[in-house]
């Protein structure tokens, strides 16, 4: 049972029925004797994808989330659903665009990812923390624009628009943080 001083980034807690997954919190700490340290807390709800707000006293108790993972592969998206298949039994699963929440930018056709349970439902995916990818398309660098940082507009094979800086070319291997979906570095892809 995690405490709300054990909030952070990624932790899962039940509110009401509903699984959510932590997105950001800050604490607050009180101006008058006495007060409570308050934890805020946005939170994804892990069966709608909407964002929602939450304030707790600091040391409140919160639930469980009945939550299981499987091994998956990615296989394909059919127009309205993704679909992926448990690796070890074959059974095949289907998540709308609603219920990835804008993970589906990072799915290329048979990746492996870990799909999440909600009292033996599909409700998710759980995504790596970086994942390597490869540029499909990018806008030329302008030579002489040698400005500390800048950067240009890139398409990964997935689809995936991130911005990356200038010496990226099409078909380079690019780190990506997947919960901030930005550019980490080029990665070296060996021959």
């Amino acid at each position: 049972m995690p405490s709300t001083s054990d909030l952070k980034r990624g932790v899962r807690f039940l509110d009401e029925g509903v699984p959510y997954q932590v997105y950001d919190v800050t604490f607050q700490s009180p101006s008058a004797r006495g007060g409570a340290t308050l934890v805020k807390a946005k939170a994804r709800d892990l069966l709608s994808g909407q964002l929602k707000s939450f304030v707790f006293k600091a040391g409140e108790r919160l639930e469980d989330p009945d939550i299981d993972f499987k091994k998956v592969q990615y296989l394909y998206n059919d127009g309205e659903n993704f679909n992926f298949m448990d690796v070890e039994s074959f059974e095949q699963f289907t998540l709308d665009n609603e219920a990835l929440a804008g993970t589906s930018d990072y799915l290329v056709e048979e990746m492996q990812i870990r799909l999440m349970f909600f009292n033996g439902r599909p409700v998710s995916i759980e995504l790596p923390k970086a994942m390597d990818m490869v540029i499909a398309e990018c806008e030329m660098g302008v030579k002489g624009d040698t400005v500390n940082n800048v950067t240009k507009q890139a398409t990964t094979e997935s689809g995936l628009q991130i911005q990356v800086p200038l010496f990226i070319s099409v078909g380079d291997t690019v780190r990506v943080d997947t919960s901030e979906g930005r550019y980490v570095e080029r990665v070296k892809v060996g021959k």
